[in-house]
C-alpha cells in the first residue's frame, strides 16, 4: 500500500474525525496529529478525559505504523498521564522505536500548545502485507 492510500485511509476514521483529530504529518515510522479540546473532551473534573489523550496518541502511532506499506494493528498500548489539562491544543508526535519483519515500537509524546508534556504512550505493533 502507498503512503497516500494510507493517509487516505486514516482520513477517513470517522471516531477519529469525531474526535477532531487531524494528522498533520506522516513520515518513515513517525507521524504528528492534533486535537483541539472542546467540551466534549471534557471528564466530570472539567479536564481532558483520559480516553480522548489515548485516542489521539494510539491514532499516531497508528499513522507512524502504517507509513511503512504494511498495515500494521496494535498489540498493546501505555499511556502514562503526566499533567492535566482543560484547554487548548494536544500534538501527539509518534517515533519508531524498534522496526521488524511483523513487530515494530513505538513511543508517543502528547504535548500542549507550551510544549508541556501532558502524556507518554508506548505501543508494540504486528505489521503484515496487505
Amino acid at each position: 500500500m502507498e503512503k497516500e492510500e494510507i493517509i487516505e485511509l486514516l482520513k477517513k476514521d470517522k471516531f477519529i474525525l469525531y474526535n477532531g483529530i487531524e494528522l498533520l504529518e506522516i513520515g518513515e515510522g513517525e507521524a504528528t496529529s492534533r486535537m483541539k479540546i472542546t467540551e466534549n473532551h471534557l471528564n466530570g473534573l472539567g479536564t481532558v478525559q483520559g480516553g480522548a489523550i489515548f485516542t489521539l496518541a494510539d491514532y499516531t502511532c497508528a499513522a507512524a505504523a502504517n507509513s511503512r506499506g504494511k498495515a500494521a494493528v496494535t498489540l498493546d498500548g501505555q499511556m502514562d498521564f503526566i499533567k492535566a489539562v482543560s484547554k487548548g491544543t494536544l500534538t501527539a508526535h509518534a517515533t519508531e522505536i524498534s522496526l521488524r519483519r511483523t513487530i515494530a515500537s513505538y513511543r508517543v509524546e502528547v504535548r500542549n500548545e507550551e510544549d508541556m508534556l501532558i502524556a507518554t504512550f508506548q505501543s508494540k505493533v504486528f505489521r503484515k502485507d496487505v
